[in-house]
């Protein structure tokens, strides 16, 4: 870019050049000279060169001689090369220092300096070199240099002056040989000298500047002592200390070192800035395409450069990237605690990877005490249990009571229909029977679950004695909490009962649907906090709907301090994942929390299950429904930007969801926008279609679940149902706990073909299988919301296939949802499964996709 700069600035560099030769050669007065540009300094050595020229003295022709004069004398042709010398003085060679001056910055003990000379070679031994001029503006060299024995050197101008000015891109400044300060002033070396600015430069001058003069033809000669070649490593370390401090206990320190002549070096600030420098290190595809073989420069204190193989670096970095990037990592050994133990496994993964651990043996223990949690050691089912255990719910139960044995909490995350709560209660039978059941466990649960808890206990476990906590005479049950196995609650009660549960020790604490306290701040969240449990757990098919931060309260619940504060796991995880998109640190993450998350999906454990049907019924709008989407969207699109001006994204929330939630509703029907005069005979788009496909699906004998995120909406199915005259049933936030189990039980009867729920009270939990058709009015913002509400049909116990329709108004808000459920998706896949390479990056534009016009 520079050279192509250059070539386009000569024709006006040239016609500046000619105009200073003119006024010059006319004896301009001094006021004309000030007037014109400024010369480049190289350009004012070429006007010094002319003028030169013009002073040369013209010879006279001389009268012609009867005898023709001897012709001028012709130097010898040689061959130029400018040389640089580089050499790194030390007291041993009587250096004392060097005194700051100007540009030059202080100095240690080692001083580099640099030598530059023009050098001729020639035939029959014609050699000769001169230093490199030190000023810009010397005189212009004689062509001809004599030499000894009377030899003349024709010496290349051209080459010299292209010579000088790649000398003087080069940043070396000329050394007053006065700063230079010895021992014993007598025995210093001769000069003359130049350097760079500051001793660090010399490192990257090293690597890059003198590859470049190498390529120009310059010789380069590196005397002994050098200190700036990069130095070969002799050793990696690690080294692992235990804090003794009472205050400390359980964590670690952790020092990573390379050794270079027999000194150690601290190898962390190395790697975050090789990290900070180049990307590929952070992105699990780039670093793969890295060979292990290639040699990686690290940029040491005092410009030194230090090569190391590349797999040594993969290893520690694959293990510690988020520690060695933390912008707030105080200088010196690393912090970790108990549950980083496993990062050691990480460092053996490649016995070529050359990594030395001192000090690991106690912390390997941890290590492999926390791994085993993926293999726990086969459990028999309890006896009188009242269902067949699955072999994949056998292993299960296997891992429930492996970490019971450890000390240890986890996530049971099986897809939803897989017998979670089965599970459990396979679990807490074994620890009553083992005798370990001394306090009652506490399972806290959506309202909607409460019923089913107690059916599934009595079917499952009837040895259990259970105690459900609801209605208004709960409270006289709090003095014998004790007397019982199992204590069933729910989150809406459980902060106003949590003096009475908090003052009772629980053996077991069990979260279900535990993304409920994904907000670490509810009243729920902070009341679970407050409860004794010697083990905990969560159950949730979803454990990751929206984004890490979820995962990160849940975790906090199970285990304090696992993945540090909101704050650091915000800095160290959540953003580097989700919006810097770092898949190297994502599977990170993945590898820190698989252990204890155990996940199972439908498609490989429960491989006789039928076939799931997934269908999207993209319908149009027209006319004046139509007319009211776009107004709507233009009103809403005008008042958010006014927001989002006035008050920034933050403050213009409301003002953005209510944008949406209006858009939203248009889509599902117009009356159920209630701040605009609806038209009459307005086009009904949904309704109509459903109008048309409930009855057939009916008449051909399907059962159907329709789910819809609001409740007004399945108020106005429902008219049309009965218009229709379609038999019904009807589960929503306003159904009566009580009455919710004989709905279920109707339903399952397969006494009414049709149940309408609204996604929040009957999107988990339930077990719907007699219904074979699942249709979702509108979409929800969340891809594992809608798979819940779906795996109320789709599950163990379904003997048909299950078809599910998505009704999706086309070209609108809805259809932009669905993209946004694929990339929420990935964030999920990217830490609790597979395919971290494919890690979501949240993007900007979400906004203006969502209030785009109908496509």
């Amino acid at each position: 870019m520079l050279k192509l700069q250059a070539e386009a600035d000569a024709p006006q560099r040239a016609a500046l050049l000619q105009t200073w030769v003119e006024a010059l050669r006319r004896k301009a007065t001094k006021t004309e000279l000030k007037a014109l540009p400024r010369l480049p300094d190289e350009d004012a050595v070429k006007l010094m060169d002319l003028l030169l020229e013009d002073a040369a003295p013209t010879p006279l022709a001389p009268a012609e001689p009867a005898n023709k004069p001897p012709p001028l004398p012709q130097g010898e042709p040689a061959r130029f090369q400018p040389r640089l010398t580089l050499q790194t003085l030390h007291r041993g060679d009587g250096l004392l220092g060097l005194s700051p001056s100007g540009k030059l910055g202080p100095r240690g003990d080692a001083v580099t300096v640099a030598k530059v000379d023009w050098t001729y070679t020639g035939e029959a031994g014609l050699r000769w070199e001169t230093p490199a001029p030190r000023s810009l503006l010397g005189g212009r060299p004689a062509a001809l240099q004599a030499l000894e024995e009377g030899r003349l050197l024709a010496r290349d101008l051209i080459k010299e002056a292209d010579a000088r000015d790649q000398l003087w891109s080069l940043n070396l400044i000329p050394l007053d040989a006065k700063l230079l300060q010895w021992r014993n002033p007598a025995a210093a070396l001769p000069g003359p000298w130049w350097t760079l600015a500051q001793e660090e430069f010399f490192g990257a001058f090293y690597l890059e500047r003198v590859p470049q003069l190498q390529a120009q033809g310059w010789a380069i000669q590196v005397l002994p002592g050098f200190a700036h070649r990069p130095a070969q490593a002799e050793g990696w370390k690690i080294k692992i200390d235990r804090l003794s401090l009472p205050s400390r206990e359980g964590s670690w320190l952790l020092s990573l070192g390379v050794e270079i002549e027999g000194e150690t070096l601290d190898l962390a600030p190395m790697i975050a800035d090789l990290i900070k420098r180049d990307g590929r290190w952070l992105k699990r595809e780039e670093l793969d395409e890295i060979e292990d073989e290639a040699t990686v420069l690290l940029h040491a204190p005092g410009g030194r450069r230090i090569e190391a193989p590349a797999l040594t670096l993969k290893t520690i970095i694959g293990a510690m990237v988020d520690l060695l990037t933390d912008p707030k990592r105080a200088a010196g050994p690393l912090q970790i605690s108990d549950w980083d133990a496993t990062r050691l496994a990480l460092l053996d993964i490649d016995a070529r990877s050359r990594w030395q651990i001192q000090g690991d043996a106690d912390l390997r223990l941890l290590a492999r005490r926390l791994q085993a949690a993926g293999t726990p050691q086969p459990v028999a089912p309890p006896a009188g249990l009242g269902l067949q255990l699955r072999p994949y719910q056998l292993a299960g139960l296997a891992w429930l009571q492996y970490l019971r044995a450890q000390g240890l909490a986890g996530i049971l995350a099986d897809d939803m229909g897989l017998g979670k709560t089965a599970q459990t209660l396979a679990h807490l039978l074994v620890e009553k029977q083992a005798g370990r059941l001394d306090r009652p466990a506490l399972a806290v649960l959506p309202t909607s679950l409460l019923f089913n808890w107690l059916a599934e206990a009595q079917r499952i476990a009837p040895d259990l004695r259970v105690l459900v906590l609801q209605g208004t005479e709960r409270a006289r049950f709090f003095k014998q909490l004790g007397d019982y196995d199992l204590v069933l609650s729910t989150y809406p009660l459980l902060w106003r009962d949590i003096s009475a549960l908090a003052a009772q020790p629980w053996h077991l604490l069990i979260l279900d649907e535990a993304q409920t306290v994904k907000n670490a701040a509810s009243r729920a969240a902070r009341s679970v906090r407050k409860l004794s449990a010697r083990h905990r757990l969560c159950l949730t098919g979803t454990p990751l709907e929206n984004h890490l931060g979820e995962l990160w309260a849940q975790f906090d619940f199970l285990m304090p301090g696992f993945l540090g504060d909101s704050r650091s796991f915000a800095r160290l995880w959540r953003k580097p994942i989700e919006v810097n998109g770092e898949s190297l640190r994502a599977e990170l993450l993945a590898a820190r929390v698989r252990p204890f998350i155990l996940r199972r999906r439908k498609t490989e454990v429960a491989t006789e299950l039928p076939a799931l049907s997934e269908v999207i019924r993209r319908i149009p709008l027209f006319g004046t429904q139509k007319e009211l989407y776009e107004s709507v969207r233009v009103a809403a699109d005008k008042q958010v930007r006014r927001e989002l001006a006035k008050h920034g994204f933050s403050g213009a929330l409301i003002s953005v969801l209510d944008a949406l939630l209006k858009l939203r509703q248009v889509c599902c029907d117009p009356l159920l926008v209630k701040s605009m005069e609806i038209a009459p005979g307005m086009e009904r788009a949904k309704l109509e279609l459903l109008g048309e496909m409930l009855p057939e699906l009916v008449s051909e004998g399907r059962r159907v679940l329709v789910f819809s995120q609001f409740a007004e909406m399945l108020s106005l199915i429902a008219a049309e149902l009965q218009r229709l005259g379609l038999p019904f049933l009807s589960l929503t936030g306003a159904t009566p706990v009580g009455a919710r189990a004989e709905l279920v039980r109707r339903f399952q009867a397969e006494e009414v073909p049709i149940l309408l729920i609204s996604l929040k009270a009957g999107g988990v939990g339930l077990n719907l299988t007699a219904a074979d058709t699942v249709i979702h009015v509108d979409p929800w913002w969340n891809p594992a919301v809608e798979a819940q509400a779906s795996a109320r049909a789709h599950r163990i116990g379904q003997d048909k296939p299950v078809f599910v329709y998505k009704l999706v108004v086309a070209g609108s808000i809805e259809e932009r949802m669905l993209e946004l459920q694929a990339r929420k998706l990935k964030l999920a896949e990217g830490v609790l499964g597979s395919d971290a390479a494919e890690t979501l990056k949240f993007k900007p534009e979400d906004l203006d996709l969502l209030l785009a016009p109908l496509a």
